[in-house]
């Protein structure tokens, strides 16, 4: 499908710099460019390839500026980024979406499944298990026994729900994640260690993203929670009893002890591990590697293991890295000191 940058524009309520009615059907990265396509830039350091893009259009910043003359129309817009996202999510949303039951797929007699779903070949649902309307079940999926899966869902290839979670509406969760696998929880006895069965289950809220090979542990009891608008990204590791709150976004391999609470809005990067029974507070930050090792309050910027304040991270790595040198000055004054 074509569009021409005067209706790309409208869209997204941008502004045309050049030819309105040039034509796109594809998109492409800036450095990847070529014609028929439409590409953004937001970033500065992508800057130069604006001059040597085979793009049709590219998506700028309002206040971007070039130091010469550029080829391809440009469409300004306040956030380049988000504009192009939202173009993204319409062009996704103009693809074919699958529909309708495979004769391959199991469905067991006393399972629910809505209007308008797509169960793909070998995919499980079980007893009492509940489908919501325009859900998509991807073959080799496995939906457990009295799951409730909300309205418009997409679980991909070969992901598994244990019994009696509970999902809500416009829930993604990516090939290969587990959710619902018992959690790490064994009690040491003279014989070596004794199994704790966990009884309760994951409940999972609205529009949460889950990435591929992801694992979320049903809590001994009651309920491991991942709260709406959540964000996970691949190989992360969430224990029993963790809660996650509003739009918390993840980066890959996070591993949670259990019985952790963090709070709303907060951004964990690469591979940081959460040691067990503590609060994080809402809009914390976190650097990647750090190693969270009790409470934070709101708003909290931190880095390092055990995780500080960014800033006395940042100062405490640069001397570090004088470590060597001032171990020698050290010796050497006290090779002084003992001469005297």
């Amino acid at each position: 499908m074509e569009f021409t940058a005067k209706q790309i524009a409208q869209l997204i309520q941008g502004r045309v710099e050049g030819k309105e009615d040039a034509i796109v059907s594809d998109f492409a990265k800036i450095e990847e460019g070529k014609p028929g396509a439409i590409s953004f830039l937001a970033n500065p350091k992508y800057l130069h390839y604006i001059y040597e893009t085979k793009s049709s259009v590219v998506l700028v910043n309002e206040d971007t500026v070039f130091d010469k003359p550029v080829a391809p129309t440009l469409i300004r817009v306040p956030n380049a980024y988000e504009a192009v996202a939202k173009l993204l999510q319409v062009y996704q949303a103009m693809q074919p979406k699958k529909t309708g039951i495979d004769s391959l797929a199991y469905i067991d007699a006393e399972a629910e499944v809505g209007e308008d779903c797509y169960v793909g070949a070998f995919a499980y649902i079980g007893k009492g298990a509940k489908i919501g309307k325009g859900s998509m079940i991807y073959p080799h999926a496995y939906i457990g026994d009295g799951v409730v899966l909300g309205e418009g869902c997409q679980i991909f290839p070969k992901v598994t729900i244990y019994h009696g979670c509970r999902l809500g509406n416009n829930v993604t969760i990516h090939a290969g994640s587990v959710i619902g696998a018992d959690g790490f929880g064994f009690a040491p006895n003279t014989e070596g260690y004794e199994k704790i069965p966990q009884i309760g289950i994951v409940v999972i809220e609205d529009n949460v993203e889950i990435g591929a090979n992801t694992c979320i542990d049903r809590s001994t009891m009651g309920q491991t929670l991942i709260h709406k608008g959540v964000k996970l990204d691949n190989l992360i590791q969430v224990a029993h009893n963790v809660e996650i709150g509003e739009n918390t976004v993840m980066s890959a391999q996070v591993g949670i002890a259990g019985s952790q609470k963090i709070g709303s809005w907060c951004m964990v990067g690469g591979q940081v591990g959460f040691s067990g029974h503590h609060k994080v507070g809402d809009r914390v930050m976190i650097g990647a590697q750090s190693g969270i090792l009790g409470d934070l309050k709101d708003g909290e910027v931190v880095m390092g293991y055990p995780a500080m304040d960014s800033k006395t991270f940042m100062k405490s790595s640069a001397i570090m890295r004088r470590l060597p040198e001032m171990y020698k000055d050290i010796n050497e004054i006290k090779k002084q000191l003992n001469n005297k």
